[in-house]
């Protein structure tokens, strides 16, 4: 136990990216969760109800769940960085910021990170789709993708902007 204190001493900020990483897991986890909830049951209705709106495109039903999908993407993203605020803020960061001064700013990162993340499944579904992946696992797999643009977009915002000490 000793060599890890000491070696997270020494590498600080490699070890705020290791444990910023294991403990978006909880987001994650939450992100998977509620996806597969709204596709499965919440929004299935709305499976094959083809929905198109500014950069938002689900009208190939077939391989991007229509406005199931977008519905499914949308709060399962919200979801997840509510959870990711919190964890991040107390445990990652243990930031001191007053939380009147954070919060606006994470919600404005969230609003990009939502937005980008309820338009980008709609083509990463299809790309997965066209390159012959099982269509059971397409959403789970651009919901993975989705997360790692999240989290290379969230993690210098977040260290350098809104969770500063």
């Amino acid at each position: 136990m000793e060599a890890i204190r000491k070696w997270v001493d020494v590498h600080p900020n490699l070890w705020e990216f290791i444990l910023f990483n294991i403990l978006s897991n909880c987001a994650t986890i939450t992100n998977f969760v509620v996806m597969w909830i709204c596709t499965g049951w919440v929004f299935a209705p709305l499976k094959t109800r083809p929905f198109q709106f500014w950069f938002f495109h689900y009208t190939n039903v077939e391989s991007d769940l229509g406005l199931c999908g977008f519905l499914s993407f949308l709060t399962a993203t919200a979801a997840a960085q509510t959870v990711n605020f919190f964890v991040q803020k107390n445990l990652v960061f243990r930031a001191n910021v007053r939380f009147s001064k954070s919060i606006p700013l994470y919600i404005l990162l969230s609003a990009v990170l939502v937005l980008l993340s309820a338009a980008l499944p709609a083509y990463t579904q299809s790309l997965l789709v066209r390159a012959g992946m099982p269509a059971g696992i397409v959403p789970t797999a651009a919901n993975l993708i989705n997360i790692l643009m999240q989290v290379a977009v969230s993690y210098p915002v977040m260290k350098f902007l809104i969770m500063r000490k």
